[in-house]
């Protein structure tokens, strides 16, 4: 019996971004890999988080337990659908390189690397006028310097490039206005927290703060990975995450029903 996963893509990217790693997980895992509202077939969709968590559940509802994997902006879905419905609906949850905060302040140095608030939100109003820029910034900032990843850069900017920077802007603004960080204790499933060692956005402290907060958490970092571990080290990914299902003897869950997708 494969095991089922929900992949759930970062900003301005889109599902098929987990393609290769569903191939490489093979027929054990059931991989799902949808686009979220404002993004590739579902550009045109009410963009924002909510509308996000709510294509979540409809698909955690139609699957018997999935792992729910969030990247990035995937993982502030995951915790905002566990905020809202709980975790009775899932066998473990992993995320990706993500801060519960993005914006720092005065008890929190732990949002995006190197950015004040004001730079933050001064982003907000670029992304519109400027997508291009932006895109070619994002596209840079994606991998660790060095790395090889499955998906070029030049991919990466063309992904970018193809999205409606007016559909982005919503979902940018939810995230700077995100703050989960009260939710991450009540996270009462098996959990894994995937980072970059040579992350761009976010410092290794992000995922001590998440695993020691968590009850069921563990790291993994990934040594020669920056944003986007499961672009730049898949086979390595797909390791943590057999061992994280092995570990915690999720693949032994029962199903419920059939599944159909």
């Amino acid at each position: 019996m494969s095991v089922p996963v929900l992949f759930l893509h970062g900003w301005a990217m889109q599902g098929a971004v987990f393609n290769d790693l569903s191939r490489r997980l093979g027929p054990a895992f059931e991989c799902h890999m949808p686009d979220l509202p404002g993004h590739g077939a579902r550009c045109e969709d009410d963009a924002s988080i909510d509308a996000c968590v709510a294509l979540a559940k409809d698909w955690i509802d139609r699957l018997d337990q999935p792992i729910l994997v969030g990247w990035s902006m995937g993982a502030a879905v995951a915790w905002s659908y566990l905020a809202k419905h709980g975790a009775a609906k899932l066998r473990a949850l992993v995320t990706v390189d993500m801060s519960p905060r993005m914006v720092p302040d005065t008890d929190w140095d732990l949002g995006l690397r190197g950015q004040s608030a004001e730079h933050i939100y001064a982003t907000s109003e670029k992304i519109i006028p400027k997508w291009p820029r932006l895109a070619e910034s994002i596209a840079h900032t994606m991998f660790a310097p060095g790395s090889a990843p499955v998906m070029s850069r030049s991919e990466a900017l063309q992904l970018l490039l193809s999205q409606n920077p007016a559909h982005l802007r919503p979902l940018w603004d939810d995230m700077v206005a995100m703050d989960m960080r009260a939710s991450i204790a009540k996270i009462d499933i098996p959990y894994l927290v995937c980072s970059g060692a040579q992350s761009r956005l976010y410092a290794d402290e992000t995922s001590t703060w998440l695993v020691e907060r968590a009850r069921y958490a563990s790291a993994k970092r990934f040594a020669h990975s920056g944003h986007s571990p499961h672009l730049e080290e898949p086979d390595a990914f797909c390791e943590a995450l057999c061992d994280f299902v092995k570990e915690n003897n999720l693949a032994a869950i029962a199903p419920k029903q059939e599944v159909k997708s």
